[in-house]
């Protein structure tokens, strides 16, 4: 009879034994627990922690809360103004609502992410390549609410949407280079047009400066030479004021212009009867180039 009691003691803790296992579940920190007695949702969302089941009538699913990082496969559009565009982008979304996101949807993550992919097809066609290239802040919002808005009824909520790449053609990658280097060279073109207009209002203040005192342009030229000659240059070049030239073609001017028309009358009446010597004629311009330097020599003395 003892031995019949024990048995059945031992049989019963066992078969208690064996419910509890069945019946115990454990739910992480970042997990929730959705129950289903005979297939209805049962009760309330199960906190983290130890709880229990009734084995063979309830079932319990457990939904992650962490936030999920989806990649958006690249999607090959064209933008409004006829440009052919692959973009890829990254969503950052979570599950807020365990018991919706496992009865209104059969798989919220695939379902989020054939969202996000048709939403990507809509964004590049409603946008202009200039706003994906430059203007990504403002699509992302406008992705992340054409996401959220469906999302919303299955227990997730979208957390922030990024698009990661915009893949141009190679011909669309070469105009633009060539429109980056076109801009570039007309503001540099622009640049030193301006320098050369403020450089030439300097210069004109400088000369009306320099009329008014001669002298400083004498200072001037011999900086100029100390500059050139500081250069060690096998070459010295020596400017020569305008005003000297003109002293000098003054000084060289012969008699008033009537007697010297007449003699130049006369003088090519007798070249014309005597014959021309080339030896006479050489040896005449250097005489008169010999003079000339002559006369520049003593100009520059003085």
């Amino acid at each position: 009879m003892v031995e019949e009691l024990v048995g059945a003691v031992l049989a019963a803790g066992a078969a208690g034994l064996a419910y509890l296992a069945a019946a115990a579940r454990v739910v992480k920190q970042y997990e929730r627990g959705v129950v289903f007695r005979l297939g209805r949702l049962h009760g309330e969302v199960r906190r983290p922690g130890f709880t229990m089941i009734v084995p063979a009538v309830d079932r319990m699913r457990k939904v992650n809360l962490q936030i999920v990082t989806m990649p958006i496969p690249a999607q090959e559009g064209i933008t409004r103004d006829n440009v052919t565009v692959r973009v890829d982008a990254v969503v950052y979304f979570k599950v807020v609502d365990p018991g919706a996101a496992i009865v209104n949807v059969e798989d919220y993550r695939f379902a989020v992410s054939q969202m996000a992919q048709t939403s990507l097809r809509s964004i590049i066609g409603k946008s202009e390549l200039d706003d994906l290239l430059s203007n990504r802040e403002k699509l992302n919002q406008g992705l992340e609410l054409m996401i959220d808005s469906p999302a919303v009824e299955w227990g997730v909520t979208i957390d922030r949407v990024e698009i990661k790449d915009v893949s141009l053609p190679d011909t669309m990658k070469r105009s633009m280079a060539r429109q980056a280097e076109a801009d570039r060279e007309r503001r540099a073109r622009l640049i030193n047009a301006d320098a050369e207009y403020q450089a030439s209002k300097k210069l004109a203040q400088a000369a009306h400066q320099m009329a008014d005192t001669p002298s400083a342009l004498q200072l001037r030229l011999l900086q100029t030479v100390m500059a050139v000659a500081a250069e060690k240059n096998s070459t010295l070049v020596l400017p020569i004021p305008v005003e000297l030239l003109r002293f000098l073609e003054r000084g060289q001017q012969g008699p008033a212009p009537a007697e010297q028309a007449a003699g130049t009358t006369e003088q090519a009446v007798d070249d014309a009867e005597q014959p021309v010597d080339p030896t006479e004629q050489a040896l005449a311009t250097t005489e008169q180039a010999q003079q000339a330097m002559e006369q520049l020599r003593r100009a520059v003395e003085q």
